[in-house]
């Protein structure tokens, strides 16, 4: 049975979190001297002189609007990284408990399992980088604190299947963490629909994917108010910034051009797709549901990477991610730029 104050350590249960100045007070004033904030204004923007909303409520309040959910279901962090770290400091108690990955998979789980002084359990996912019920038998038995389920998996692209997640979250006896940095790209149903069903399940969304909006780092989490109360206790009084949340908001409210960018982008993955196979230095592209294709080169993925890096073009060489020999990670760009890649790539000897 989950048990989330079980789950969380006992020293972030007993704690007492930092009230900022924005936490005890809210609402209009004509005179605040409460923060210690430069109340003659600001060297840039003239708002930027006082501290940020640290809840953030007006984003919130759009984003449950688009996602279907209530505000008290949503953490904001810098980047989904952030969220990521929080939720390993709130459930491990350093050089004692461990989190479970299934590479391959995103490295930043494996890095904050590090900073945390957490130890990692791998279970490798199959060769078509999906789970099995053997591999669902083992995380099921397993003691560790967290899984990190990514689908749209990094670096492979593809869904892991909703049944085999599903029997995780019911059998799993910690935080089932399923992180949907991809997920605008796919054409299945977010896992936030089903936040009310499994208590224990944590989902990770960004910004910086579908949106184009890498550069403000802005990441989501979602889970029950109770997870998201905690996150809030342990993060940073402000961790989202004024001009974050402006630019935010700015997106929010232009869903339009949204759309428009994922469909091309999703066009443009299709016809990368059904061209990189008739070159001969390809010999596998994997399925994806994510802006990016994962393609097997032969003889030597490597000696592609580097004769594309001459070329001006930059991919990701995957090659030593476990089940990943031989492999070059394309993210998908503009028409243009997919056409140089091609084009180096027919060119190539």
């Amino acid at each position: 049975m989950f048990d989330l104050e079980n789950l969380v350590r006992p020293n972030i249960r007993a704690m007492k979190p930092y009230s900022s100045a924005r936490d005890e007070f809210q609402g209009e004033a004509q005179v605040m001297l409460d923060a210690n904030e430069n109340s003659l204004g600001s060297a840039g923007p003239a708002s930027f002189n006082r501290y940020p909303d640290p809840l953030q409520r007006e984003v919130k309040a759009e984003l449950a609007k688009l996602k279907a959910v209530e505000p008290t279901h949503i953490f904001l962090g810098n980047g989904s990284d952030e969220a990521i770290d929080l939720l390993v400091r709130l459930t491990c108690t350093p050089g004692q408990d461990r989190i479970l990955i299934l590479p391959p998979t995103y490295g930043m789980y494996e890095v904050a399992a590090n900073l945390n002084d957490v130890a990692l359990e791998r279970h490798p996912l199959t060769p078509d980088f999906q789970l099995s019920p053997e591999l669902i038998e083992g995380i099921v038995a397993s003691d560790a604190k967290l899984v990190f389920l990514c689908s749209p998996n990094n670096p492979t692209g593809n869904l892991l299947r909703a049944e085999d997640i599903e029997q995780v979250l019911r059998g799993f006896r910690g935080l089932v963490v399923v992180d949907e940095a991809y997920a605008d790209f796919a054409a299945a149903p977010s896992w936030t629909k089903r936040l009310a069903e499994f208590p224990n399940l944590v989902v990770l969304q960004t910004f910086s994917k579908a949106w184009g909006l890498a550069g403000l780092r802005l990441g989501m989490a979602f889970a029950s108010p109770e997870i998201i109360g905690y996150l809030n206790k342990i993060k940073p009084p402000y961790n989202i910034s004024e001009a974050t949340q402006q630019h935010a908001l700015a997106a929010l409210q232009d869903a339009p051009r949204f759309e428009a960018m994922k469909q091309e982008l999703l066009t443009s993955r299709d016809q990368l797709a059904q061209q990189l196979p008739a070159l001969e230095i390809v010999e596998a592209v994997f399925p994806s549901d994510a802006n990016f294709l994962l393609a097997r080169f032969r003889p030597d993925a490597t000696a592609v990477y580097e004769y594309l890096l001459g070329k001006g073009i930059v991919v990701r060489n995957r090659t030593t991610q476990p089940g990943c020999a031989g492999t070059l990670r394309l993210t998908v760009g503009t028409p243009q730029e997919n056409e140089s890649l091609l084009a180096a790539l027919r060119a190539y000897r």
